[in-house]
């Protein structure tokens, strides 16, 4: 790929990253209030959680947030290449 077509993807990316990040704050948010009845997963620092739940929250929150990122940056791929028709991880 081109250096121009690779900064133009950059923009791409970036918003996506950005997307990703907010729309996976919010599934965890949504997913643990239903898994625990609590609106905020808990601190690690914290002493009134368990280690058990505190392990189980990050494992939610990671799986949430690299399904979440691969899901928006493939589209973002795929809406770039149906732009520019070349594919951005060439």
């Amino acid at each position: 790929m081109s250096m121009g077509k690779k900064l133009a993807y950059k923009p791409v990316g970036m918003a996506g990253g950005m997307l990703a990040g907010a729309a996976s704050g919010f599934l965890v948010r949504k997913s643990w209030a239903a898994i625990a009845g609590e609106e905020e997963t808990p601190d690690p620092l914290r002493l009134d959680h368990g280690f058990g739940e505190i392990i189980l929250a990050a494992a939610l929150q990671g799986a949430v947030f690299a399904a979440t990122s691969a899901a928006i940056n493939r589209l973002g791929a795929l809406g770039f290449r149906r732009a520019t028709g070349v594919w951005p991880g060439d």
